[in-house]
């Protein structure tokens, strides 16, 4: 655990994004260095991929809405 130095414009835009998505600020930061570190190394899956194969790895029941 350490401290990180960020922009006052990313902190706010940090501030808010935690309210909408329910999380601490801190948990809304990590939650994008976490997606941005995965899409780095995968450049070649979207923002929704990311996100599906996390769910998988944890093991959380996503139902899939697609309509056939």
């Amino acid at each position: 655990m350490g401290i990180v130095k960020i922009d006052d414009d990313l902190h706010e835009e940090a501030r808010r994004a935690s309210a909408v998505m329910c999380r601490s600020i801190n948990a809304q930061a990590e939650f994008w260095m976490k997606v941005g570190m995965l899409a780095e190394a995968n450049p070649t899956l979207s923002f929704n991929d990311i996100v599906k194969m996390q769910f998988t790895a944890a093991k959380v029941q996503v139902p899939d809405l697609a309509v056939a």
